[in-house]
């Protein structure tokens, strides 16, 4: 089966997922064509069953906005046809299931009919999507889909509320890539480059947008601090990166944090780990949160969106509502201080994080491509 995957191929949730769910395909003998604007951050390594086709869009001085969604759109028209694409799966609905539709209806006018998978990820829906401005193009890209996916039911939920949706949408929850190295017992990871031996550490991963909380987390590992010997890991880049700086160096702790920026080495960095925070406003599903667990890395959280799904309270972590810093301090602290209840809780973690490893997830996505596959066979005999 050849199978087009168009993604954003940045840092984010979607894109990594997308890329992981090309690779795992590519393995077991599918043909995979990445179609974006740039080479996808995790796609290292190309094969013989792995492709990659980068959209171009041209500039002119009547644009002030390019128009990536008519290049995407063109650029689908021309893989499709000259590879004979049996299934299109686009990742994000903003702009890739409105572009898909377009491609679908250009083949069409040349008796091309091709299936489109959209799956929805998280903003696509709950902030962007939602936008006035785009929700009656999100609205009819989803149900012009043929068949739509989303990463948890909290953001199935989302949808309904959100959109005039007249489409089943099928839960697919995200995955995780479970290897032998991503565990702390068989890393052998130097600490000490990190932190003294009587310190726990701390992570953060997100892109340091609002909805991510990162004052929160600063705050949560103030109080941790006073009470742990500690070092907080701070990972990525974002708006509120630089807020984060200054209230670390107002609150006199900016000697205990470590600012990475964007980093292609996270199960490293998650190996030295003792406690990942996550106290985001929202999540829709919180594959940060799963990464670390995947590591044994304990999680806090907010109670929001999709993380109840993950995280599993009083188990692998705890879950707070979203905003109450006391709480999460408190519990992290509870952990941290009980060294047999943070290896419970690291063993714990690991076990939750197998739920959700890629071989387990993977057949759904086999099974809704050969259905759609199947059917469009069906609409044009």
């Amino acid at each position: 089966m050849k199978i087009a995957i168009v993604c954003y191929p940045t840092f984010g949730g979607s894109g990594v997922v997308a890329t992981e769910l090309g690779l795992e395909l590519a393995k077991k003998g599918y043909e995979i064509h990445f179609i974006t604007y740039s080479q996808p951050v995790r796609l290292a390594l190309l094969n013989a069953n792995l492709h990659y086709h980068e959209v171009h869009v041209p500039e002119y001085p009547l644009f002030h906005y390019q128009p990536y969604e008519l290049a995407l759109s063109s650029k689908l028209v021309d893989v499709v046809k000259y590879y004979n694409i049996d299934v299109l799966h686009v990742h994000y609905a903003i702009p890739h299931a409105y572009a898909g539709y377009m491609a679908k209806k250009m083949l069409a006018e040349e008796g091309i009919h091709l299936p489109m998978i959209t799956t929805l990820h998280g903003t696509d829906i709950t902030l962007v999507g939602n936008h006035p401005f785009y929700k009656p193009a999100v609205s009819f890209s989803i149900n012009k889909s043929d068949f739509v996916t989303s990463v948890s039911n909290s953001l199935k939920e989302d949808t309904f509320r959100l959109f005039n949706i007249n489409k089943e949408i099928e839960v697919i929850p995200n995955f995780i890539e479970i290897k032998p190295e991503n565990t702390q017992e068989v890393v052998k990871c130097d600490r000490a480059m990190m932190a003294q031996p009587q310190e726990k550490i701390i992570t953060h991963i997100s892109n340091f947008r609002k909805v991510k909380r990162i004052e929160d987390v600063v705050k949560i590992f103030y109080n941790i601090q006073k009470e742990v010997p500690s070092k907080l890991m701070m990972v990525g880049d974002g708006p509120e990166k630089q807020k984060a700086e200054y209230l670390c160096q107002t609150l006199g702790i900016l000697d205990k944090v470590i600012f990475f920026g964007n980093s292609s080495e996270i199960d490293k960095i998650l190996c030295y780990s003792d406690l990942f925070l996550l106290p985001s406003e929202t999540e829709s599903f919180g594959l940060a949160a799963l990464e670390a667990m995947a590591c044994g890395v304990p999680v806090i959280s907010s109670n929001s969106g999709g993380l109840p799904e993950v995280n599993s309270n009083g188990f692998s972590g705890y879950l707070s509502n979203v905003g109450d810093v006391a709480d999460m301090s408190s519990n992290s602290i509870s952990i941290l201080k009980d060294e047999a209840k943070l290896n419970q809780f690291k063993k714990n973690a690991k076990e939750v994080a197998l739920r959700f490893e890629i071989h387990k997830i993977l057949p759904q996505y086999e099974a809704l491509y050969q259905k759609a596959v199947e059917l469009n066979t069906l609409k044009n005999e």
